[in-house]
């Protein structure tokens, strides 16, 4: 596949204003107080100081650090944190303090745990129903390495949506994710929809890499025939130097006619622009399934 000329210059569209201000600070400090991890902070989110200026956060449980070393992400790959056995009973507590809807909750991949950190997801789900009875949750989790058994742990606990991101399109992934698997990612998508129905489910895809407008609609097309419900589309942006580079800034009219795409090809909720990201207005959109 012929590589595009890296672009030199972020476009007009990719500039965040800074934001802050009395709602911020509350959920970093509650964050802080009760030793949680977000994934706004570990992955460098463009999008946190508006999300914690909306009282919302995607909160990331079973440490900082990754067994896997994927080259667009800016979680550590180090060794792995202990898993903390508070950290469910203390998610449930910011949940029920910040007076939260709708919560994401996601994870570092922990490949090196007998259950791969699925027991921790059944339990924060397990206590943030128990602070909060009415907040509709959304699980955004690693690939599990396909185990079924494990898979079912996580979705028997019955979150509201289940996501799981493809990330690019399967000729990227040996430069982009080595560790991972695109037909293993598509899958526990799959697995999800036969096993329970009901359940929402969701993917999402960075662009800008060097993928291809067929290479991203035969993603569309490899999502739908899982029944997945609903995709996010954002900018890859590099996190640093030692990070895969920028190949191409999309622009926000291609991300228009990719959302039209989606939709026209099923999807009941499409997010796509330049600053989206898996989590991004996830409330919002959850609210339409």
């Amino acid at each position: 596949m012929e590589t595009k000329r890296k672009p030199e210059r972020k476009p007009e569209w990719l500039r965040v204003k800074l934001q802050g201000g009395h709602e911020s600070n509350k959920v970093s400090s509650l964050i802080s107080d009760l030793n949680l991890n977000t994934v706004c902070n570990a992955a460098n989110c463009p999008n946190q100081m508006e999300c914690y200026a909306r009282g919302t956060a995607t909160f990331m449980i079973l440490g900082r650090n990754c067994t896997r070393n994927c080259r667009f992400c800016n979680v550590e790959s180090a060794t792995p944190d202990e898993v903390d056995p508070m950290e469910p009973e203390n998610l449930g507590k910011a949940v029920a303090k910040l007076g939260l809807k709708h919560t994401v909750i996601t994870s570092v991949t922990r490949d090196d745990l007998e259950d791969q950190g699925a027991n921790q997801f059944r339990r924060v789900v397990e206590e943030i129903r128990k602070h909060s009875p009415d907040v509709s949750i959304e699980l955004l989790i690693p690939d599990m390495q396909g185990n079924t058994d494990l898979i079912d742990i996580i979705i028997d606990s019955e979150p509201n949506v289940l996501n799981h991101n493809v990330e690019t399109v399967p000729d990227l992934y040996d430069i982009v994710r080595p560790q991972a698997i695109f037909e293993r990612s598509i899958q526990v998508l799959k697995y999800v929809k036969e096993k329970k129905p009901h359940m929402a489910t969701k993917s999402g895809m960075m662009l800008g890499l060097g993928e291809t407008k067929d290479q991203v609609i035969d993603v569309f097309k490899a999502l739908r025939d899982v029944d997945c419900d609903m995709i996010t589309l954002g900018q890859y942006l590099r996190p640093s130097e030692e990070h895969l580079p920028i190949v191409e800034y999309i622009t926000p009219e291609q991300f228009k006619e990719y959302e039209k795409i989606a939709y026209d090809m099923g999807f009941k909720q499409v997010a796509s622009g330049p600053l989206v990201r898996s989590s991004y207005y996830a409330e919002d959109i959850s609210k339409m399934i």
